[in-house]
């Protein structure tokens, strides 16, 4: 018998019953007195004696109890017949048997041989995109952990899910806001992947998914002077008009008029601790000093140059420096093409605002901000998210019924925008923290990813119900977000394999080492 970590055992109860166990741990000894004994005994290390008797030795497991299926607590009795468990009982003994479970996650192997045990494991949906429980935190390595892939695995079981009304209550919805943060990763989510293998194909279907990519998506891309969005983005030029011949893409801008409120935004990175860059914005947008007749952000850079000379500034109490400063920090921004004079919507330019206003049940939008810089990422990234607010408060010309009731955010390097680095007063900041601690409640739900998740805001990875980690490093392993983490456990984390999770849910009696298929839509070979 070949026993691994994760794998469930179970023993002989009193009156009838079974206790489970998970191993969390395996050691051999032996009857030797000390190492040195064992040097000794092997003609003083010499490798190739051959012993005359064997010593005694035998290896043993640690296993945590995780229930008993008559609800019994009491210890296991000494002598009882421990063996391996059936499918059936593994479900059991995990709480992968409940019915309220149907969200698809990946599925568990154990033991080895003709005692394989393959088992599909679902996510109980109302503690991972609410009402229970909210918000998932993905964590591993760059570029081993794959954790954009098992993310939109678990996206595309959601959306299987709401197409085809499974478990669903009434008037229950969803949509999906993706932002694509590396390469070409999620630009062609609605395109088959034609090198899955069958095999990996029967695993879909053996979690009861169908083997097809996204359905309804919709792709943003950064608008550019030249006509040539891909100036901007990772995107091949003949794939974006593709899709915007198909009336599925469009590129964003932001207009003075309508974007002024989001001026805060650009400074997410800047740590105004005196309040002054705050006091500025509050200035322009109240319309003070002249800038009631401003039409486009030619004419505002203008207006802002004017309150930097001496003297010129309508606020006696804001310094010219900080104008000034104000100034660069604002003229780094407005270089970039998507602050424009005005949108055309027959040439599929578009407000982001105005998209998400308009998002339908079931969308799949993914926002393409990789090729931005990280400042210019970080105004899109909280213009979204405050849209994505005004719509479920109602500030929209929409009728309610027809907003999805869960909108579900997904969002690679979560550290640019909620680490422990960035700044207090930072409004990107306050809005994640907002979602992970009310986003429940109102149907927004954020997915994350990154690959420390010790350097993550507390009350941010704190309220996330589920967690998945990947391959991290043994440094990493030590810190204070796995304490928890059982030690041989954590001792796995540093070789899981691509494809291959450690996962915490509410409704699991232990933590699961799950593994999951390739994506279904196109994968690129590079960037």
């Amino acid at each position: 018998m070949v026993l691994s970590p994760f794998d469930v055992v179970k023993a002989d109860h009193i009156d009838g019953s079974i206790t489970f166990g998970v191993i969390e741990e395996i050691s051999h000894i032996t009857d030797s007195a000390s190492y040195l004994s064992n040097f000794i005994s092997s003609d003083f290390g010499d490798v190739e004696t051959v012993l005359n008797t064997h010593r005694i030795g035998m290896n043993y497991v640690k296993a945590k109890v995780v229930g008993n299926s008559e609800g019994i607590y009491t210890p296991v009795l000494d002598g009882s017949k421990v063996s391996l468990a059936n499918a059936k009982e593994v479900a059991q003994a995990l709480g992968l048997d409940d019915k309220k479970n149907t969200l698809p996650c990946g599925y568990i192997e154990m033991y080895k041989g003709d005692d394989k045990v393959t088992l599909p494991v679902r996510f109980n949906p109302k503690f991972l995109i609410g009402p229970e429980g909210a918000h998932l935190n993905i964590s591993g390595i760059s570029g081993l952990a794959a954790k954009t892939s098992y993310s939109m695995f678990l996206l595309k079981a959601i959306q299987h899910k709401y197409l085809n009304n499974i478990d669903i209550e009434r008037d229950e919805t969803v949509a999906f806001v993706i932002f694509n943060v590396k390469g070409r990763d999620l630009l062609a989510i609605d395109e088959p992947n034609k090198d899955i293998a069958r095999e990996e194909k029967k695993i879909y279907e053996m979690m009861k998914l169908d083997t097809e990519p996204f359905k309804n998506a919709k792709y943003f891309y950064p608008y550019a002077d030249s006509g040539k969005t891909f100036t901007f983005s990772h995107g091949r030029e003949k794939d974006i008009e593709a899709q915007i011949d198909q009336n599925i893409a469009f590129k964003y801008k932001y207009i003075f008029e309508e974007d002024k409120d989001n001026l805060e935004l650009m400074f997410a990175n800047i740590d105004d601790s005196s309040g002054t860059m705050d006091s500025i914005i509050n200035y322009i947008i109240t319309e003070q000093g002249g800038f009631s007749e401003i039409g486009n952000w030619a004419q505002f850079k203008n207006a802002v140059g004017e309150h930097c000379k001496p003297g010129k500034s309508g606020d006696k109490e804001i310094m010219v420096n900080s104008w000034r400063k104000f100034k660069r920090i604002i003229n780094k921004a407005l270089t970039h093409p998507i602050f424009s004079k005005r949108v055309v919507k027959e040439k599929n330019e578009t407000r982001m605002r105005d998209a998400i206003k308009n998002i339908q049940k079931n969308d799949a939008y993914v926002i393409d901000i990789a090729k931005l810089d990280q400042d210019t990422q970080a105004f899109v990234f909280g213009d979204v998210i405050g849209a994505i607010y005004d719509l479920k408060l109602g500030q929209e010309d929409r009728d309610e019924t027809e907003i999805p009731s869960k909108v579900i955010i997904f969002i690679d390097e979560l550290n640019k925008y909620a680490s422990s680095d960035v700044p207090k007063n930072s409004p990107i900041l306050r809005q994640i923290i907002d979602i992970t601690e009310r986003g429940r409640s109102m149907g927004i739900i954020l997915f994350s990813v990154e690959q420390f998740k010790s350097a993550i805001h507390d009350r941010v990875k704190g309220n996330c119900a589920t967690h998945a980690y990947g391959r991290t490093n043994a440094i990493e392993a030590t810190k204070p977000d796995y304490r928890f983490i059982p030690p041989v456990y954590k001792n796995m984390m540093t070789r899981l394999e691509p494809g291959e999770y450690i996962i915490e849910h509410p409704v699991f009696r232990s933590l699961l080492n799950v593994k999951f298929p390739r994506p279904l839509y196109k994968q690129f070979q590079n960037g």
